[in-house]
């Protein structure tokens, strides 16, 4: 198994930066949550790799080492994806996506099918997302709503964010602070010292695609997970994306929270095997 670091030409010119295990298999693309990049989907890909698949890591725009757009409204994520495919020779993949690295994949299976092989959605955001046509209300319990705080305001010191941020996405809110330690944690804060220091605008890159009125259009195979320890308002969420999907039930992993690829990525590489053997 070849590790290649690559970088793939974006239609505007920019450099997006991906990594490579090229194996003889199906392509996996694995995109990345919003508090993280690549480096998060080294030990999946090590995995995938090892089963002879072919993964492929790559950053958005604003994470890792790709640079954030200067106009955050003149591209799109699902035409980078796009671009990723192209400029590595990849005709069709399976997309594995992390909460809005699952947004991505879903929005790209609408807009080009052809070129997506399956979707596996881990926590997975979805463009268009609201609770005003469920029978639940996205409702906020305490403990999130107290990490949330410090976690989303500019004006704490960035430690204090990123201590926050580590609680509630990769512990999990309900956990305590540090279940997850070592060199998961250690990259953890890294990848968001970086993230925030760039500040890339949430909304970056939208390609104006109400993903969540359109569920039922998704002709791939697909297969929804969430892990247990993940934030209580969101479950109900991945549940209802399974539902309207309507090829089964989401999985729930247990003593995961939001990133479970940085913790047992071996969880995630039987994803992937299971939906290969559909």
């Amino acid at each position: 198994m070849t590790t290649e670091q690559l970088s793939v030409t974006a239609a505007d010119g920019t450099q997006i930066a991906a990594t490579r295990r090229r194996g003889a298999g199906q392509t996996v693309v694995l995109l990345h949550a919003g508090v993280a990049d690549r480096r998060a989907w080294d030990s999946v890909s090590e995995l995938l790799g090892a089963d002879g698949l072919d993964p492929v890591a790559y950053d958005r725009r604003g994470y890792g080492d790709t640079p954030a757009a200067n106009d955050s409204s003149a591209f799109t994520h699902v035409d980078d994806l796009v671009a990723v495919l192209d400029g590595l020779g990849i005709g069709r993949a399976l997309l594995v996506g992390n909460s809005m690295g699952g947004a991505l994949a879903l929005d790209a299976a609408l807009l080009h099918p052809s070129r997506i092989a399956g979707l596996v959605l881990i926590g997975a955001a979805v463009s268009g997302m609201t609770d005003d046509d469920t029978p639940f209300d996205w409702q906020l319990d305490p403990t999130t709503a107290a990490l949330l705080e410090p976690a989303e305001d500019p004006d704490v010191e960035t430690e204090e964010r990123i201590a926050a941020l580590a609680h509630l996405w990769l512990d999990g809110p309900a956990a305590p602070a540090g279940r997850v330690g070592g060199p998961a944690r250690e990259l953890f804060a890294t990848m968001n010292r970086q993230i925030l220091q760039i500040g890339a605008p949430d909304d970056a890159g939208d390609s104006g695609v109400d993903a969540w009125t359109r569920l039922g259009e998704v002709s791939v195979p697909a297969l929804c997970a969430y892990g247990d320890l993940d934030l209580p308002p969101d479950l109900p969420f991945y549940e209802e994306t399974a539902r309207r999907l309507g090829q089964g039930p989401a999985r729930v992993l247990p003593g995961v929270a939001h990133l479970p690829g940085l913790e047992k990525p071996e969880l995630i590489a039987g994803l992937v095997r299971d939906l290969l053997l559909r």
